[in-house]
């Protein structure tokens, strides 16, 4: 007899994430679905495709077609925790295009939304560890947020 908890598991998706280049760009490991999808306020299913050139990312989904550059992705835990080198990357970007020193805002959705994703002790600490390497990188307001979500996520999860 199956039983069911009433938790849903994660879905099992064919990635829409295509290598264009026979170069692969050293940020390309922070393009995923999750952050396309928050970056533009679109479903994951809505994403009809993610191509990685050699130098920029295009993003094809509904009623978005645009061209993106990989310093506009947060790392995500599966990216190891080896990536202050491209620091630099980041903030040259946001001073250019935002005038700003700090992460754009859809990074704090991003996090606290995967905060809130995850399902075993492991992953809560991967995320917590991304997190504290990156802290500088978010506005004052974006980290309280975020370490309200982990609070409260702490509660969920068997924190050991």
């Amino acid at each position: 007899m199956l039983l069911t908890t009433g938790v849903k598991a994660p879905s099992i998706r064919a990635s829409k994430i295509n290598y264009k280049s026979p170069f692969l760009h050293p940020l390309a490991r922070f393009v995923t679905e999750e952050a396309v999808a928050i970056m533009f306020g679109i479903e994951i299913d809505q994403i009809e495709r993610i191509d990685c050139y050699s130098y920029m990312v295009y993003i094809h989904a509904t009623n978005v077609s645009r061209f993106v550059s990989y310093a506009d992705f947060p790392p995500p835990p599966s990216t190891g925790t080896q990536f202050s080198q491209v620091f630099w990357r980041w903030r040259r970007r946001w001073r250019r295009r935002w005038n700003s020193k700090y992460a754009p805002e859809w990074w704090q959705n991003f996090y606290i939304e995967q905060i809130q994703k995850t399902f075993s002790d492991d992953d809560f600490l991967e995320w917590c560890k991304v997190l504290i390497l990156i802290k500088s990188a978010l506005s004052d307001d974006a980290w309280h947020l975020i370490t309200q979500t982990i609070d409260n996520v702490k509660g969920f999860v068997k924190y050991s």
